[in-house]
Formats: C-alpha cells, sequence, structure tokens
C-alpha cells in the first residue's frame, strides 16, 4: 500500500507542481490569453498567485514531509489542502459551465483524497 500511495503522491504532486508552477510565474494578463484560463477573469491578480501558491506548496508538502522523514504528519495536511483546492477548481469551473474542466478536477480530489487517507491511518 506504502507504494501505491507513493505513486498517487507523485502525479499529483507533479500535476500541481507543474500547474501551479505555471500560474505562479505567468502574469494575470497571459493566464487570460489562455482560452482554457477563463476562470482568472473571477479572480484578482492576487488571488490567481495565492491558488499557484497553494498547489505549489501542496505538492512539495505531498512528498518532502515523507521522503526527508521531517514532519510526516505534514504529508496528509497537504492532501487535505490539495482536496479543497480541488474541490473549489470544481465549484468555480461548474459555475461558469466548463465542463472540459470537470474531470481533471474530480481525479486530482480523488488522487489526494486517497493519499490524504492512507496516510493519515498508515
Amino acid at each position: 500500500m506504502n507504494i501505491v500511495l507513493w505513486v498517487l503522491a507523485g502525479i499529483t504532486a507533479v500535476v500541481y507542481l507543474g500547474a501551479g508552477g505555471m500560474k505562479l510565474v505567468t502574469p494575470r494578463e497571459k493566464l487570460l490569453e489562455n482560452p482554457n484560463m477563463g476562470w482568472v477573469n473571477d479572480f484578482s491578480g492576487g488571488a490567481v498567485k495565492l491558488i499557484a501558491l497553494a498547489e505549489v506548496l501542496g505538492a512539495l508538502g505531498l512528498i518532502l514531509p515523507r521522503a526527508l522523514d521531517i514532519a510526516p504528519v505534514l504529508t496528509p495536511i497537504a492532501a487535505v489542502g490539495l482536496v479543497i483546492v480541488a474541490a473549489g477548481a470544481i465549484v468555480v469551473h461548474a459555475r461558469r459551465k466548463e465542463p472540459k474542466a470537470l474531470p481533471i478536477n474530480v481525479v486530482l480530489l480523488v488522487l489526494a483524497a486517497i493519499v490524504a487517507v492512507g496516510r493519515f491511518v498508515g
């Protein structure tokens, strides 16, 4: 089970690190040019950067605490944080009637939830 949790955490971390890192370094105006980033219109530049930072920190939190054996309880806490981020994304995309964005967010929510539960009980 430990290997499965590492794989799921790794996949989730890679996706969130990439997505969050991209949003963190890309100016809001440039994000708005991407047709898949229409949701950025609903948030201030600071809020977008805060979401991006939460994604990056959550991704790091999925891997580093357990890998370094420093405060490993932070791993399931980071996973819960990413569940919250994914749930928020699902709500935003549903309200904006963007069904293409929903499946990936549902998958990320499920992956993060599995990691959270698995690491809290294991």
